[in-house]
């Protein structure tokens, strides 16, 4: 497979993913400026407190998601209809139950939950009524992901981004509205976020049965595809295990940092927003890249899913790190547009900084986990991710940031660590080729 082919594969997917993703953190970008500028910063820290709890309760949704569309892009590639429904109901109907328990989770336990984080009590009146008006859609939420996972993996990631543009500019005009216009605070911002993923849904939905299932013939559940269902659970777990030691592990985190203080708080959540935009770009070649191998997976081509992997991760690594190295540069002029707090720019510019390593390996952590799922190598990402991220970005980043008084600078040195460890235990992993054997299609 010539590097020219290779690039023509990718870039049919990765570029409705980049302009898709893009949109996405673009509306969090704004969420995070509006509230901060027209709220202040113990509003938006309260809200980034909330965001890793958030993510914490839907780590299921999102592990099924991922393992529904490996198994979709696998059938897909090998043209298995029948299965391929199959994977796509099972979905929908795990959406469904996973939407009414993280409903019930987060509206009833928030409160012992953002404690239990450490969140200031200063914060927690703000933190709950977002976290309550949040998971009121949360319903839409779990539909959303699985549904994405669904168009991607079947290719039509390009029509789906003209309705994630179009839910993506109502939460943004709703932001400013509400926030703004109405004075709604973190209410508003809950409200505006919900509304779109509502509006998402609804046109994914449409997508979905216009363009590729129209209907489930009742010959195809009859019996019922209980190996569809065992093969989702057996990638879905995994996957869903990695989001959650990895969403766990940020709740863990931010109880460190809410150790030290508000304005370290609300300094993450500018700095994870800002640095969003440095590997949005490996973000959606990695899922382009993914369904790519899982197709060719499928048609037993695994040297050519090989070739497409390599190329990808060097890419990837290239264009993160420049990025990373322009944020770093204007990361001052950045913080000043964002905040007038001086001690968070202080501390934001030299995160910026720190960043620009960290990014050489986790380009290779986000390619290497989607794409080893997506060949069916599904425990390997899982077992790394629990033992690294634990040990370094956890433990270590503990006894740096707070013992040693390094503060959130240090601890994003333990960050820089494990991305980098991660990354190097990947990259050998790939060319060991053991990945080839662990695919679904017979």
């Amino acid at each position: 497979m010539t590097e020219g082919k290779i690039f023509k594969s990718i870039i049919i997917y990765a570029i409705p993913l980049i302009l898709g993703n893009f949109m996405q953190q673009l509306y969090s970008t704004v969420d995070s400026f509006v509230v901060g500028n027209y709220v202040g910063a113990t509003a938006l820290a309260a809200v980034g407190a909330s965001g890793q709890l958030i993510f914490f309760l839907i780590a299921f949704c999102l592990g099924a998601s991922a393992g529904g569309g490996i198994l979709i892009s696998q059938f897909y590639g090998a043209k298995s209809h029948e299965e391929l429904h199959h994977v796509i109901h099972n979905m929908l109907g795990i959406a469904v139950v996973l939407g009414v328990v993280s409903t019930v989770a987060g509206i009833v336990f928030c409160p012992q939950l953002l404690r239990a984080m450490g969140t200031p009590e200063d914060m927690m009146p703000e933190a709950v009524l977002y976290l309550r008006i949040y998971f009121m859609g949360m319903i839409f939420m779990t539909f959303y992901n699985m549904l994405a996972a669904i168009l991607n993996a079947v290719g039509n990631s390009a029509k789906s981004l003209e309705y994630l543009v179009i839910s993506s500019l109502i939460n943004i005009i709703l932001d400013f509205v509400l926030i703004c216009g109405f004075h709604m605070g973190v209410e508003g911002a809950a409200i505006s976020t919900a509304f779109s993923r509502g509006v998402s849904m609804v046109l994914l939905f449409i997508i979905l049965f216009r363009k590729h299932i129209h209907r489930f013939p009742i010959a195809y559940f009859r019996p019922f595809p209980w190996i569809e269902l065992k093969n989702l659970m057996k990638v879905g777990l995994p996957s869903a295990g990695e989001q959650l030691s990895y969403s766990s592990s940020q709740v863990v985190i931010t109880f460190f940092i809410n150790m030290l203080g508000v304005e370290a708080l609300a300094t993450r959540t500018y700095c994870v927003n800002i640095i969003m935009f440095a590997y949005l770009f490996s973000i959606s070649m990695a899922q382009g890249g993914a369904i790519c191998i899982g197709h060719l997976i499928g048609e037993k081509k695994p040297h050519a899913a090989f070739l497409m992997g390599k190329y990808v991760m060097k890419k990837s690594v290239m264009i993160t790190v420049i990025l990373s190295t322009i944020l770093a540069i204007f990361g001052n002029t950045i913080f000043h547009w964002l905040t007038t707090n001086e001690e968070i720019i202080r501390l934001g510019t030299t995160i910026l900084i720190i960043d620009v390593i960290l990014e050489i390996g986790r380009p290779i952590n986000i390619f290497a986990t989607n794409a080893l799922r997506a060949a069916g190598d599904v425990t390997y990402p899982f077992y790394v991710g629990l033992v690294v991220q634990w040990s370094v970005a956890v433990g270590l980043g503990y006894i740096i940031g707070i013992p040693l008084e390094w503060g959130i600078c240090g601890m994003w040195v333990a960050f820089l660590l494990d991305e980098n460890i991660r990354g190097a235990i990947f990259v050998k992993r790939w060319y060991s080729m053991k990945w080839t054997t662990k695919g679904f299609v017979k």
